[in-house]
């Protein structure tokens, strides 16, 4: 039996994110159909993470198993011959047998748009938060810097998943501007539900004074989910990178394109 990594890129917006759903559609639920009938058996796949309702990927992995003897360098036109224009199969590799493609992942960046702007632009409508509040960047920056390190994240994070711990390690936590977008850039050893979402509502808070960036450490301390900032909508986040040691990593580093 074979064990294939594949990498993919996906347009969430039609689909009730990544997990297979009893009744709402799912990108894992597409891919996996798709490779079903090429694979000519019923496929598992394997994420290496859940992304919600609405959010993208710009790079993701995942690996399922197979007795199949498609060549990897085939899976992916043969995927994307079946796949919706949505969601695209990029590479596939074939690596050792205990390769998971969630307790493998070294590290993850998720990105999150916001559209800051009174004016709202409909080509954005599904791939960015429209703020149209002003928004500092420079308090944006400092609140984004308050966040790197390892703590406790359960006071930004929503209930709903169990895990063993709420501690994290966030590598960066980087803010930038381009015109009208900004783009926050966070990087960290795992994510909690909802974290990264949270994490920029706090840094929205920061950015018009409901909140002072020097404060967040403490109220990490504290941990309490009511004082820090709104859970942001979906549509501005997208997994951007995902970090893997040997071929698999190799393989993410190819034709990855940020947008």
């Amino acid at each position: 039996m074979r064990n294939i990594a594949i990498k993919l890129r996906y347009d969430g917006s039609r689909y009730h994110g990544w997990q297979v759903q009893k009744e709402d559609v799912s990108v894992c639920q597409t891919v996996q159909e798709a490779l079903s009938k090429i694979c000519e058996h019923p496929v598992k796949l394997t994420g290496c993470g859940r992304t919600d309702a609405g959010v993208h990927a710009m790079n993701y992995c995942a690996n399922f198993r197979t007795d199949c003897r498609i060549p990897t360098d085939r899976i992916a036109l043969a995927a994307n011959s079946r796949l919706p224009d949505d969601i695209a199969v990029v590479d596939a590799v074939e690596v050792p047998d205990d390769f998971n493609a969630i307790s493998s992942c070294i590290k993850k960046e998720y990105i999150y748009k916001i559209h800051n702007s009174n004016i709202r632009d409909p080509f954005l409508e599904k791939r960015a938060c429209f703020y149209p509040q002003f928004l500092d960047i420079e308090l944006m920056k400092r609140a984004g810097k308050a966040f790197e390190g390892t703590h406790d994240f359960a006071a930004v994070r929503s209930l709903g998943t169990e895990t063993k711990t709420t501690v994290r390690t966030v590598h960066w936590c980087n803010v930038e501007k381009e015109g009208d977008l900004i783009t926050v850039s966070i990087c960290a050893d795992g994510f909690l539900y909802n974290m990264c979402r949270a994490m920029v509502g706090t840094m929205v808070y920061a950015a018009y004074g409901k909140l002072i960036p020097e404060d967040i450490p403490r109220l990490l301390e504290i941990g309490d989910r009511r004082l820090t900032g709104p859970t942001m909508p979906p549509q501005g986040l997208y997994l951007n990178r995902v970090w893997y040691d040997g071929e698999v990593g190799e393989m993410m580093l190819r034709n990855t394109d940020e947008i």
